[in-house]
């Protein structure tokens, strides 16, 4: 089972951080059904921003963990360039 972090963007311009084993599946979750995390279901429609593999887990959730961490500056160069945004993440 592979896992992703990803960053969606949501109706309002913020971004989302979350895990799972399927992004299709789970933005499709986030924009339809009541499966979707609090934060996304008041800020429809979210589309993804940004996503990369994971080992485990574990380590996505490290990852997402460290995504929450960064500012909003450091997240948006994420999604634009798509490399890590600082060195501790």
């Amino acid at each position: 089972m592979t896992w992703h972090v990803y960053l969606l963007r949501c109706a309002d311009g913020s971004l989302y951080a979350g895990i799972t084993t399927d992004v299709t599946r789970r933005l499709a979750e986030h924009n339809l059904g009541k499966a979707g995390a609090k934060y996304t279901r008041s800020r429809r429609p979210v589309v993804l921003a940004w996503s990369e593999g994971a080992e485990n887990r574990s380590a996505a959730s490290r990852r997402e963990h460290a995504l929450k961490r960064l500012s909003r500056e450091a997240k948006e160069r994420l999604v634009k360039t798509g490399r890590q945004a600082s060195p501790e993440v």
